[in-house]
């Protein structure tokens, strides 16, 4: 109950971020500014996108292993029917480590080659702080994920307070993929 009234209150968060976006959009466009303020890589963005979103899938696997109370493998590694919790959490970091590091480099590319930053514009700010706080929730999934598969390491016996332990993670990185969808909806395909 507490993850889902926490989770609320980042919905405020995020909510106010695309406040943000908009309220500064319509100006610049009132004042006849271009916006965006930036050429978006829409392919690399809907790649990173994918992969998000599928980690949601991968994440959902590994809640539907620790129902059945299988923590790890119980196969051959490339028999995906066979795995468990940890081996579903472990693709799900992996992917998620793989956005954040997509983010990292379109980044790059936006200050390297356009020159925009948080402080060049009003368009670098609206684009940088949602997408960097998004950022920020991945990376602290990606620590949640960690600490959640050292725990099923280093417990003798997988219980019921983990097991809700990897339903909560799991609340927690859906919702971090739905905050995207807007986010990614609404800064590169509709800007």
């Amino acid at each position: 109950m507490g993850t889902i009234i926490w989770l609320s209150s980042e919905l405020m968060f995020f909510a106010a971020l695309f406040a943000m976006y908009f309220t500064v959009r319509s100006v610049e466009k009132g004042e006849g500014l271009h916006w965006p303020g930036a050429h978006l890589d829409v392919k690399l963005g809907s790649i990173n996108t994918t992969v998000l979103l599928l980690s949601s899938v991968t994440c959902q696997m590994g809640v539907f292993a620790v129902e059945r109370g299988q923590v790890g493998r119980v196969g051959s590694i490339f028999n995906v029917a066979k795995w468990g919790l940890r081996e579903w959490y472990v693709l799900t970091f992996l992917m998620g480590l793989y956005f954040d590091l997509g983010q990292a480099y379109e980044y790059h590319d936006l200050v390297s080659k356009q020159h925009l930053t948080i402080s060049s514009s009003a368009y670098g700010s609206v684009f940088y702080i949602p997408t960097g706080f998004h950022g920020l929730h991945v990376a602290g999934g990606l620590v949640a994920f960690l600490f959640l598969l050292g725990r099923t390491y280093a417990a003798k016996r997988f219980t019921r307070e983990q097991q809700i332990s990897a339903i909560v993670v799991s609340y927690y990185w859906h919702f971090v993929d739905v905050v995207w969808i807007g986010l990614f909806t609404t800064i590169y395909l509709i800007h």
